[in-house]
């Protein structure tokens, strides 16, 4: 059971954190840490997933890094799985944060080779081959969460970004997850997927999400005027994390800012 004192909401736990050298995986790898999980976070980039285990040090946790590992590789998938459950002997969470910047596209000028399918790889086959890695290692250790990524864009178009291949990608997690929380369930594994709506990272900082006549579209889309925070999505991860939804399975939750609710 989750350790009852405040602030050690994932105490006990073995924690698989992909793509936790920035972002949405690396807030989840940073409180993962704070609230006393044992985290594993992956990455592609080395010096990326080297400034994530520096910033727990000065946090004064600990994240352990594995790189470079890409998850749209099935064997980098499994190393890491297998390289976690081997030192620790059980895998509790898998937040599968990884993910490759979409192309953004009309679907009139969307290229299927250059863009449409590299999107698509890196959204969805970067989900479902760490789970498929982890699986076994969830059920030897008795069940656990998987923490998948869907996004606002599963539910509502852009009209500012070619979204087509994106939009797709984030629907198929959220497919996929059911799925995952339907043949789970016997075994005592849980499958969410959170939702974010706009997050200030430095792929959506290199995107232009955050400049100009975009950054105003996006505001006037949030009712509470503000584009969210790794941090503001992690907590909600720590939830699906934690014994605290040992009922819930199966389920979506938009980290928005509200803006589903318009």
């Amino acid at each position: 059971m989750t350790d009852p004192r405040p602030g050690r909401r994932l105490s006990g736990k073995v924690a698989l954190v992909t793509g936790a050298g920035a972002g949405i995986g690396q807030g989840c790898a940073l409180l993962f840490a704070e609230q006393g999980a044992t985290v594993v976070g992956c990455d592609i980039d080395a010096d990326a997933a080297g400034r994530t285990r520096k910033l727990a040090a000065e946090r004064g946790v600990k994240v352990e890094v594995m790189a470079p590992l890409d998850m749209t590789v099935a064997a980098d998938a499994q190393r890491c799985a297998d390289t976690v459950f081997e030192r620790y002997g059980r895998i509790d969470v898998l937040v599968t944060a990884g993910a490759i910047a979409p192309h953004m596209a009309s679907a009139a000028e969307m290229d299927f080779d250059a863009q449409w399918t590299p999107t698509l790889r890196g959204e969805v086959d970067v989900v479902f081959l760490p789970v498929r890695a982890a699986w076994p290692h969830l059920v030897a250790s008795g069940g656990g969460s998987i923490v998948n990524f869907a996004s606002v864009n599963a539910f509502r178009g852009s009209g500012t970004f070619g979204m087509v291949a994106h939009c797709a990608g984030k629907s198929a997690v959220l497919g996929l997850t059911r799925q995952l929380a339907v043949e789970g369930g016997p075994c005592g594994i849980r499958a969410n997927t959170i939702s974010p709506g706009m997050v200030r990272t430095p792929a959506t900082e290199s995107a232009g999400a955050h400049e100009g006549a975009a950054r105003a579209a996006l505001l006037a889309r949030i009712p509470l005027g503000r584009v969210g925070t790794p941090e503001d999505i992690a907590w909600c991860a720590v939830y699906l994390a934690s014994d605290e939804s040992a009922w819930v399975t199966g389920g979506n939750f938009p980290v928005d800012g509200g803006v589903l609710a318009k």
